[in-house]
């Protein structure tokens, strides 16, 4: 079997270097996510008055005939008191409330948050005018292995292209 070229090489290792640097972007995006909902859960919860809580909505172009779709999400206003002072928050998490095609999700939890209600969030102690009501998904965490293998494949194409056979 006939050794690999230079060129060949010099290509394989550029396959490589692209898949480890995309695993690798991808992982510390997913490692960052992940590593932000653990810290919120670690964020001192207080009680917080809903003030304002509703289902809101959008349609992408004025313009579209009334049968095209909307979009909802939840919207609400919340005060709490952090070291003897008052704050407000309209988040929900610290991403705020997605978009979604149907109402039922935003109407759940504006039933679950009504207006006039006590809840619980949560404050960021080093930031005190960031809180949320609920904290963030760790999915991205159970998931790191997904990207990894694109960083530990590239890596390995480039090790391999410059092997000796």
């Amino acid at each position: 079997m006939p050794s690999r070229t230079t060129g060949a090489r010099v290509y394989l290792s550029l396959i490589g270097l692209l898949l480890a640097l995309a695993g690798g972007v991808f992982s510390w995006l997913m490692w960052r996510s992940f590593d932000r909902a653990r810290e919120i859960d670690h964020w001192p919860v207080v009680p917080c008055a809903i003030l304002e809580s509703r289902v809101e909505d959008r349609r992408e172009n004025p313009d579209w005939p009334e049968s095209m779709p909307q979009e909802f999400r939840f919207s609400v206003l919340y005060q709490y008191d952090w070291n003897d002072e008052t704050h407000e928050s309209r988040r929900y998490r610290l991403r705020g409330a997605s978009w979604k095609s149907k109402p039922d999700r935003a109407a759940a939890l504006v039933e679950r948050y009504p207006r006039g209600s006590v809840a619980e969030c949560r404050v960021n102690p080093e930031v005190p005018s960031e809180a949320v009501l609920e904290g963030e998904s760790r999915g991205p965490g159970y998931s790191l292995w997904f990207p990894l293998l694109f960083l530990v494949g590239g890596l390995g194409i480039m090790v391999g292209a410059w092997r000796r056979e």
